[in-house]
């Protein structure tokens, strides 16, 4: 009797076909409702050339109105319309950041999330990723403009490092400002209330950063305040690279009211941030939507 040997006998492995299907299905969700997402804004393009031209009018009225202001006192910038383009450029993202949950807000209103919550989903994260994608390509659109203007201008050194540390800086802000935005989308009962939180804290946040004037300009009150603002940090590291060739991880871009600051302290710091946010909203579709 011939007796056969069950360790060579070759038998399919199918987790590998099954997980790579999966894989199949949760890219397929991803591309097909980030390209909704993206045909609603080409099919409004008003609102993407708006978000272009009105940080260039900033940059044109407040270089106009700071003229003559003496910004060599304070920090190594000679010219106000340096000092002040880094400021508008994350000033730019932070913005459309803080919209990105309107267009979930209104599928909620609207009844469209409803069906996307009804519909045969590999996974409702799917939705959380394709809106935080759209997004950011709407930013990197109008911040690559706001960038080409400033390089035009003659107030940008480009570079390769610099070049990778302003993407690096940008999509680290705007992913946890999205995260936050896409939380309240889910938390708040509509478009109304959403809309007044991104008016409440839109401006207040940008007058109380380092984007307008430098930390020894403030007062002491505001001067905290801007050392604790999120978007200091990001100024300062886009500001420092954006006007110099060479630095460092541990080159101090920034001397705050706790002390001073260094790339690598703002990179570990928003990198956390991005963590928790993503936590948070991970903890939010778990509980409130289970798959």
């Amino acid at each position: 009797m011939v007796q056969l040997n069950t360790n060579s006998v070759l038998y399919p492995n199918l987790k590998i076909y099954k997980k790579d299907k999966e894989n199949k299905y949760y890219l397929q969700e991803i591309n097909i409702l980030t390209k909704r997402l993206i045909i609603q804004n080409w099919r409004r393009p008003s609102l993407l050339l708006t978000s272009i031209i009105q940080p260039l009018l900033w940059l044109l009225m407040f270089s106009a109105l700071f003229q003559n202001a003496e910004i060599a006192l304070f920090t190594s910038i000679s010219e106000y319309n340096d000092f002040i383009g880094s400021g508008l450029i994350v000033f730019t993202a932070f913005t459309s950041s803080l919209n990105a949950g309107l267009p979930l807000m209104f599928d909620r209103e609207f009844g469209f999330f409803n069906r996307l919550l009804s519909a045969p989903l590999y996974s409702r994260y799917s939705i959380i990723i394709s809106s935080s994608l759209s997004i950011i390509i709407s930013i990197g659109i109008q911040v690559a403009s706001i960038v080409y203007i400033c390089y035009l201008k003659g107030t940008l050194i480009f570079s390769i490092h610099n070049t990778g540390i302003i993407i690096l800086t940008i999509f680290l802000l705007s992913n946890s400002i999205i995260s936050i935005s896409l939380i309240l989308a889910f938390i708040l009962p509509g478009h109304i209330e959403l809309l007044a939180f991104i008016l409440a804290i839109n401006l207040p946040l940008l007058f109380s950063s380092t984007a307008l004037a430098p930390l020894s300009f403030m007062s002491s009150w505001l001067k905290i305040l801007a050392s604790i603002n999120p978007l200091s940090y990001a100024i300062e590291i886009i500001r420092y690279t954006h006007l110099n060739i060479s630095w460092s991880l541990e080159s101090s871009i920034l001397t705050s009211s706790f002390g001073s600051i260094n790339i690598l302290n703002i990179t570990t710091f928003m990198i956390t941030i991005n963590y928790l946010c993503l936590l948070c909203i991970y903890k939010l579709i778990c509980n409130k939507f289970e798959d």
